[in-house]
């Protein structure tokens, strides 16, 4: 291998890069772009659930009842209802989400020591959200009647209550359960996988369609350089935009990194070559650059964003999908940044997952070189 070859190979990708603006977007602009509309539209967080309240008690019991919700910063109040037809009004107008039911004899069987009932009805078109909220609403519950409790029993004069189990929660690595502090890290691997690869699925198909492939066969180049010729501009800007990504999850959406900062970038390495030369793959297997762009995204953006617990757990899916989450690179650079980034451990827990990628990024490579063939056919 010549590396005068390579870098005029490089060079002349680079020069074709910076003559067309529309290459350059996409190497730079839309990651960056992505990463602003994901982070801030995609979350998991389920805060200020619109409720709608229906008091038919309207006693001192039943505003303090209703006054544990709209203190809670999991609800907000956004209205009174005089009957259910309101009530029904406001979810069918997705108003509301959850609607509080308080009965006339909520107060009386509370002074009278008997259990008193309320009706909370649920939107359940989203049971992911509705089933969160649900949650929250019985913690809430839970709360005020162990206050009730303990104030009637203060005012038999029995002994003040304790509860027989004091649980105590502790979250590690997240502790404010942020839903973008996981997010974030997984969208740097979807985005770098799914604009890697389209870049690079366009290199040699561009080369057939403009006929100057005829003259690149003709020169001594070989195969092999020519590969990595073009790898190389690609993977410069590449690693730019992963500095990028990283930046703007420290100074945009803070997300704290609390691993190695020098294996953040090695693993991204490696990850972004095999993508890179999944792309070249698939550029020299389809020679037209609009085959190579629709083949390159269906390879790549559904698989990263469906198989590789960006979104939702590997373990809750099928047995077969859970097997083929196997064969998508996504998910062991997911699982290596969300590590570094959320545990700050190192390659002595993740050794495997970066075994892994760097099977993925040699094979790629490989198969790029064996596929290409200095040949007209």
């Amino acid at each position: 291998m010549k590396p005068w070859r390579v870098w005029a190979v490089a060079r002349k990708e680079f020069i074709h890069i910076s003559r067309d603006p529309r290459s350059l977007g996409i190497a730079i602009a839309i990651p960056l772009l992505l990463l602003i509309l994901y982070g801030y539209a995609l979350t998991l967080d389920v805060d200020r659930v619109p409720l709608v309240v229906w008091d038919q008690s309207a006693s001192p019991a039943s505003r303090e009842f209703i006054s544990r919700f709209g203190g809670s910063r999991y609800f907000a109040l956004v209205g009174q209802a005089r009957n259910y037809r309101e009530v029904e009004r406001a979810i069918d107008a997705s108003e509301a989400l959850m609607a509080l039911v308080i009965p006339r004899d909520f107060a009386a069987h509370l002074e009278s020591g008997r259990a008193a009932a309320a009706q909370l009805i649920v939107d359940g078109s989203d049971s992911n959200t509705a089933t969160i909220a649900m949650g929250y609403a019985d913690a809430v519950v839970q709360a005020y009647s162990q206050d009730v409790t303990m104030h009637q029993t203060l005012q038999t004069g029995g002994p003040a209550l304790k509860p027989p189990l004091d649980l105590r929660a502790r979250v590690w690595f997240n502790a404010d359960l942020e839903s973008k502090h996981y997010i974030i890290p997984g969208l740097i691997a979807v985005i770098m996988l799914v604009i890697a690869a389209m870049l690079t699925s366009l290199t040699v198909a561009r080369e057939w369609e403009r006929g100057s492939m005829e003259q690149l066969i003709s020169t001594p180049i070989k195969g092999r350089e020519l590969i990595l010729g073009k790898l190389l501009p690609y993977f410069t800007i590449g690693m730019l935009d992963v500095a990028l990504a990283v930046l703007m999850g420290e100074l945009l959406f803070h997300v704290p990194l609390r691993g190695s900062v020098a294996l953040l970038f090695g693993t991204a390495a490696i990850f972004l070559a095999g993508s890179l030369a999944l792309g070249m793959v698939i550029s020299i297997a389809t020679k037209s650059q609009l085959l190579a762009s629709q083949l390159a995204m269906m390879l790549t953006y559904l698989p990263s964003i469906l198989l590789s617990g960006f979104i939702s757990a590997i373990s809750n899916m099928p047995k077969p999908l859970q097997l083929l989450s196997h064969l998508v690179p996504a998910r062991y650079f997911i699982t290596l940044l969300k590590g570094i980034y959320l545990k700050g451990i190192g390659l002595e827990i993740l050794a495997v997952e970066a075994g892994l990628l760097s099977v993925f990024a040699i094979l790629m490579v490989a198969l790029a070189h064996v596929q290409f063939k200095k040949k007209l056919v």
